[in-house]
């Protein structure tokens, strides 16, 4: 991934959301979406999330559902890849 690629987060219709600057996806189930971006964790919460797209050495992805809230954690937390992630390389 390139850095000096900026991290985005576009919401639409609390239906649809669009991210760049994905470094790592933790967790996900259709209720809860834990990731990582280059300006730290960030969880989704919902109701029958999906996630349609994922590039993890780009940065993109996307999220459909009924979406509640979008949540930033800690900046400096820094996981190595999990699993999930290193099987989205």
């Amino acid at each position: 991934m390139q850095e000096h690629a900026p991290h985005t987060l576009i919401l639409e219709n609390r239906k649809q959301l669009s991210l760049s600057g994905v470094t790592d996806v933790d967790s996900f189930d259709e209720r809860e979406i834990i990731l990582y971006t280059k300006l730290g964790e960030l969880t989704i919460t919902g109701k029958d999330l999906h996630i349609n797209a994922v590039n993890i050495e780009n940065g993109n992805m996307t999220v459909e559902g009924d979406i509640w809230s979008v949540q930033y954690g800690d900046r400096d937390k820094q996981n190595p890849l999990t699993l999930l992630g290193r099987l989205f390389r």
